[in-house]
């Protein structure tokens, strides 16, 4: 079982969408008239909280460090789980025939994908309230308390899948107190589950169009006698592993003494053995 390699990038494309959602984000500052002084777009990055807090904390002055710029939005995976509640048939298969002419002929089949939640981190800091609750305020409406994207789980096999991304709890954190060298950060922190789903190997197979089967008579002989052969083929016989078609079916009657070779793809005197 293990040790087919395979990587569909399923966790990557979910944790892309997700950055996605949040990176054309702005916030606009104004004078005491209410006149637009400044418009910024608040930049994205995925990386742990604490990492920006130390460097936030950093002092610019000194050589070869840079203290990071507010506000700014920052994400980071918390863990995955398997969610039962969504559990599919693991039997049953999805199938599509390769549509490269160099594989006309081959189908691609894989199981059932199996259910994960991953718990993702969003956090908003900024060095006053203002422009943390603009960015608050222009994510909050849009989860009630779900907000469902569109990805494209299976590139290979054409499935698109909708992905809930929850909305779980806002925590809210203001490191106002202390000296006045330490930088102040307003930090509001969204914890969100998304649902998706993990899927296994493809498998690629030739397409089977046509079935034969030969009947016997006075087994378990040596030499049995051939009665009867029943040929199943599918109308039309153009039809793809995927595609609405009927059945031809052929019922023939010998009285000879020959086999069919495999091989040859037909009918040959026996041998006795």
């Amino acid at each position: 079982m293990l040790g087919q390699q395979f990587y569909h990038e399923t966790v990557r494309n979910v944790i892309v969408a997700f950055g996605t959602m949040f990176n054309n984000i702005n916030i606009v500052r104004k004078n005491n008239s209410g006149v637009i002084t400044q418009k910024m777009k608040v930049p994205l990055a995925y990386g742990p909280k604490q990492k920006y807090l130390t460097r936030l904390d950093t002092d610019p002055a000194q050589a070869n460090k840079v203290a990071i710029t507010l506000p700014r939005l920052g994400f980071e995976i918390g863990g995955l789980s398997y969610d039962t509640a969504r559990k599919l048939n693991r039997v049953q298969k999805f199938k599509k025939v390769k549509s490269d002419s160099a594989d006309a002929n081959k189908l691609d089949t894989q199981f059932m994908p199996v259910p994960y939640n991953m718990d993702i981190t969003l956090f908003a800091m900024a060095k006053n309230s203002d422009d943390a609750l603009q960015i608050v305020e222009q994510i909050l409406p849009y989860f009630q308390p779900d907000y469902t994207l569109t990805i494209n789980d299976m590139t290979d096999m054409g499935i698109k899948r909708d992905v809930p991304i929850i909305l779980n709890s806002v925590s809210y954190e203001d490191n106002y107190q202390g000296d006045f060298e330490t930088r102040r950060a307003i930090i509001y922190t969204l914890s969100f589950t998304t649902k998706f789903y993990l899927y296994g190997p493809v498998t690629s197979s030739k397409i089977i169009k046509t079935v034969q089967v030969d009947q016997f008579a006075n087994l378990p002989e040596v030499s049995p006698t051939r009665e009867q052969r029943y040929s199943v083929t599918p109308n039309p016989a153009t039809a793809d592993a995927d595609d609405d078609f009927g059945f031809n079916e052929t019922s023939s009657f010998f009285e000879d003494a020959k086999n069919f070779d495999s091989t040859t793809g037909t009918d040959v005197n026996k041998t006795n053995e």
